[in-house]
């Protein structure tokens, strides 16, 4: 007689951990864009993601120009060449770097001489680890230094040297650091799925 199961979900794959992460990214971004002011709040509006409400640009240019860089940030994630995301806030005047939000990008390793398969990880629970990242970065304006110089932002990408990198689109750069005797650093909540494990932090000027 045929017996019936409880279903079970399957391990996440690296394709669906890559587009989970690639998506994390593009609402972290806009959530740092938004408040530290790089943009003007009327450039956003809101929409629910998460089970929470995120806000996401409509200025056109900015859109086009972070799904242009998160298409390629797929790509390398999809490859294991991407190491860390930085979101870097720079002074328009002096061009001095003022934050730089990091997220260094692991592959989850299965735990060593174990023979039991590693436990899948619930999506709810991979949703509320990034729900508590993005709350974190709001929470950030009651620490940060207040921001009063118009400022532009770059993401800086840290890839393997046998990454596939598109020449006409990324070039070297300057790392956008910070002193690091003017620098002081939060960490922050991290998240993990299946495949990657996202850690993340912010660096910020500090003149005090």
């Amino acid at each position: 007689m045929a017996t019936s199961q409880a279903p079970t979900r399957q391990a996440i794959t690296l394709k669906g951990s890559t587009n989970l992460v690639t998506e994390f990214f593009k609402y972290a971004a806009n959530t740092v864009l938004f408040q530290r002011g790089v943009y003007p709040s009327d450039d956003f509006h809101m929409v629910k993601k998460y089970g929470q409400t995120v806000l996401v640009t409509q200025d056109l240019a900015l859109e086009n120009y972070l799904d242009r860089i998160l298409k390629q940030v797929n790509k390398w994630l999809l490859t294991g060449s991407v190491t860390q995301l930085v979101l870097a806030i720079i002074s328009k005047d002096t061009r001095l770097p003022l934050e730089r939000w990091v997220f260094d990008v692991n592959l989850v390793e299965p735990p060593a001489g174990s023979a039991e398969p590693h436990p899948v990880k619930p999506e709810s629970e991979i949703q509320a680890e990034i729900r508590y990242i993005l709350k974190q970065i709001v929470s950030t304006v009651t620490f940060l230094p207040i921001i009063d110089d118009p400022t532009v932002f770059n993401i800086l990408a840290y890839t393997h040297d046998s990454a596939d990198v598109p020449v006409d689109e990324w070039v070297d750069t300057d790392p956008l650091a910070i002193e690091a005797s003017k620098s002081q650093q939060v960490k922050l909540r991290s998240f993990s799925t299946d495949v990657h494990r996202i850690e993340a932090m912010v660096a910020y000027r500090y003149e005090g």
